[in-house]
């Protein structure tokens, strides 16, 4: 890991170890038993992988992320574990899935706390931070591309498409006029002067879903999450499950429609599982989120 990498998660340790999303439903739903081999494919700061390997004596996890501070930060808050957890730096899209492996699958999608909390990741407009937004750092695609050299068309059609953005075209318009860009203050500024002010004052910030949109172009984040679910679900031993956590519409959405139609896969959740008021509390990234669970087929 390179010098800035180590000097961020120094900073930020705390941060990067946080709360894990749903936590009792997430154990609940995997079925964690003793002796169980586990996948995580977004270990983040390695919450979830804890609980299962703190549930049942012997369980193992393999730990994968394509984020390579979430890795450093995984191996140091699970080394008391030793060998019962395997670290891979991978995508879950181009991940070898081996064939009939595991008796529990977890994806918890979208940004971590921390990485909207480190302002050099260029995730967040709370903080000045030039327009990255890659979350596997060795990327070629960055949000400064995108913004600077895509023309007004395809940015309009990005904030629609995956931020459901209502005002995209005028967004994109201003984006046009304002670029080049380099910070995402500026960005986040050239956005509030697009909208009216009833909208630029309102609940969320008027920036908020054109960011999700331009982090989910330059992550392919929809097109991994769809390959992931397709070749996921092989590397499951039958009776095995796999809980996905999504935090926008249009992950659940994807994840409610690819577990119903795999024909190796059973639904367990009719409706998603969300968060109690006293989760909400504790920890508010918890309110958006849905997680869906399905269980292998014989």
């Amino acid at each position: 890991m390179n010098s800035d990498s180590s000097s961020s998660l120094a900073i930020d340790e705390q941060i990067f170890a946080h709360l894990p999303v749903l936590p009792q439903e997430v154990i609940a739903g995997l079925a964690v038993c003793a002796g169980g081999h586990y996948l995580d494919t977004t270990v983040g700061g390695g919450g979830h992988s804890r609980l299962i390997l703190e549930t049942l004596p012997h369980t193992r996890v393999t730990a994968i992320d394509q984020d390579e501070d979430a890795l450093a930060a995984a191996k140091k808050e699970l080394a008391e574990f030793g060998e019962r957890v395997k670290f891979i730096c991978s995508n879950f899209a181009v991940y070898e899935f081996p064939a009939a492996t595991f008796n529990g699958i977890l994806a918890d999608l979208g940004v971590s706390s921390y990485q909207l909390d480190t302002p050099e990741r260029g995730f967040s407009f709370r903080h000045t931070a030039s327009l990255d937004m890659r979350m596997d750092k060795q990327g070629s695609l960055t949000a400064a591309d995108v913004i600077n050299e895509w023309d007004e068309g395809e940015l309009a059609d990005i904030f629609f498409k995956y931020g459901e953005e209502r005002l995209s075209r005028r967004i994109a318009r201003r984006i046009v006029e304002r670029r080049p860009l380099s910070t995402t203050t500026e960005l986040a500024a050239a956005i509030a002067s697009a909208v009216p002010p009833k909208y630029r004052y309102g609940r969320i910030h008027p920036a908020t879903r054109a960011f999700q949109a331009l982090r989910i172009v330059v992550n392919d984040e929809l097109k991994s999450l769809e390959t992931f679910l397709e070749k996921a679900p092989k590397a499951l031993v039958p009776g095995g499950r796999i809980a996905v956590i999504s935090f926008h519409s249009l992950e659940d959405r994807l994840v409610k429609h690819s577990l119903r139609n795999s024909p190796l896969l059973r639904v367990i959740t009719k409706k998603p599982i969300t968060a109690q008021e006293s989760e909400i509390a504790n920890n508010p990234r918890s309110r958006s989120a849905k997680l869906r669970i399905a269980e292998r087929v014989n």
